[in-house]
């Protein structure tokens, strides 16, 4: 399987069968508590971020020491090929309920579409775009890529006063293979990174009037 969009209730369903989501609220919360990305290479200040690195093997899942953020440029023209030292996801995120499960639901869901993998180096990304009247949020300010690894979960934790920002889904050579977005609070998409190029459209207030923001949560995984 290339890829799979999950509708809010069914990721629900399958979050629980793997852990709790008891935290949910406070999980969500601290996206208002995100720093900014200093590393936009398109001068933009619409994107807010924090990082953590995991390991999962059947012994369970286990925080690894901060560390940097590396894409090489030929998966992120724009911000790749230096170190990226984001603010750490909060020990208490880190260790609550909602970010395990999810984690632990995605690790077993790419075991079984690889077949064999129960050992992986997992990045954590807590993702804040934001809009305003006449500025443009970009989540994908790099255009469809890959990112570099071998699966990639993308859950939405909350739309503000925001319209558009849908993920379009491209095999290599840039033919279109499907797109939707992501509108509910768990709502997800599951990418198999080698096959397919993935990118989000730009958001924009619904309200002019107001700012809006787009919460994500992407979780990374490659082979150990």
């Amino acid at each position: 399987m290339n890829f799979e969009f999950l509708r809010s209730a069914q990721t629900r369903r399958r979050l629980l069968r793997s852990g709790s989501l008891s935290d949910w609220d406070a999980f969500a919360a601290s996206w208002d508590r995100l720093a900014p990305d200093e590393y936009m290479a398109d001068g933009g200040r619409y994107r807010r971020r924090r990082h953590a690195v995991f390991s999962v093997s059947p012994s369970g899942i286990r925080r690894l020491a901060h560390q940097p953020h590396y894409q090489g440029i030929q998966y992120n023209p724009l911000n790749g090929g230096v170190e990226r030292w984001f603010e750490p996801v909060e020990p208490a995120v880190g260790r609550g309920a909602a970010l395990r499960a999810v984690i632990a639901f995605a690790a077993a869901r790419f075991g079984a579409w690889d077949g064999k993998t129960r050992r992986w180096r997992v990045e954590v990304h807590q993702f804040r775009i934001e809009a305003k009247k006449g500025r443009a949020g970009r989540p994908t300010p790099e255009g469809p890529h890959r990112d570099g690894v071998d699966y990639v979960l993308a859950l939405l934790v909350a739309r503000r006063n925001v319209r558009h920002g849908r993920t379009t889904i491209a095999d290599a050579a840039g033919r279109p293979l499907g797109g939707f977005t992501l509108r509910r609070p768990l709502d997800a998409a599951l990418l198999d990174d080698r096959a397919v190029y993935h990118g989000v459209t730009p958001i924009a207030p619904l309200e002019p009037s107001r700012p809006g923001h787009r919460d994500v949560l992407v979780v990374t995984f490659r082979r150990r």
